[in-house]
């Protein structure tokens, strides 16, 4: 007979998924990818813009760190900006007027997110990618799946801003392409403190192995 499961249990259960839950794949080194989104003046350049992100610019000290362990790894690194692209002619049609876009404000915001500039402490090097991405989550029209499939990786390591919008949709998108996903706690941020741990919950619970900086550092 099939064991029932009361109101209760079932409540435990997904409550437990989000909490402490740890996803239950291998992580092979040599098959990761670290991706760095969005860490762009526009979120990171303090007081420029009302898209800064202050936790942003806090972190780049610890994202630098993971950066520099990476390369020493020879673990790529993959970096994502939102920028001009196709005379904004990729963009999802409703982007525009969405209330994170602040239209209240009598400002012209017409240079921002025109370049993607990625912020000089943590820059590229001349050997790696930067991907000029249209909308949030950094597989979204993007060649992101074929690079990574080229370089023999199945593993992301997603680490920048924002942990609900771009971190957290590449992670999702990650996750429904096949890959394993690696989401770092403590090195993505969000412009509302308040909502960075139901989004690590979300992520824990069904689509990310979350792991501080520390901890992803120690297993690479």
């Amino acid at each position: 007979m099939m064991e029932k499961y009361t109101e209760q249990q079932v409540l435990d259960l997904a409550r437990r998924a989000y909490t402490k839950g740890v996803a239950r794949f291998e992580i092979a080194p040599g098959k990761c990818a670290l991706l760095v989104i969005d860490m762009q003046d526009e979120c990171v350049k303090p007081h420029w813009t009302p898209y800064w992100v202050p936790e942003a610019t806090r972190q780049v000290p610890r994202i630098k760190k993971l950066i520099e362990h990476c390369r020493a790894k020879e673990i790529p690194v993959i970096f994502t900006v939102y920028s001009k692209t196709h005379h904004y002619l990729d963009r999802p049609r409703s982007g525009s007027s969405m209330p994170n876009r602040y239209p209240e404000l009598d400002i012209d915001q017409s240079s921002f997110f025109v370049e993607g500039r990625v912020w000089y402490e943590i820059a590229p090097r001349e050997d790696e990618i930067v991907i000029h991405k249209p909308s949030y989550g950094a597989f979204y029209d993007t060649p992101l799946e074929t690079i990574l499939k080229n370089l023999g990786k199945n593993t992301v390591i997603i680490c920048g801003t924002l942990t609900n919008y771009c971190c957290g949709a590449t992670a999702r998108q990650a996750y429904e392409r096949g890959f394993k996903v690696i989401f770092g706690s403590d090195v993505n941020s969000t412009d509302d403190p308040d909502l960075q741990e139901p989004e690590l919950k979300m992520l824990r619970g069904g689509f990310a192995k979350v792991m501080t900086a520390e901890e992803i550092m120690r297993l690479l």
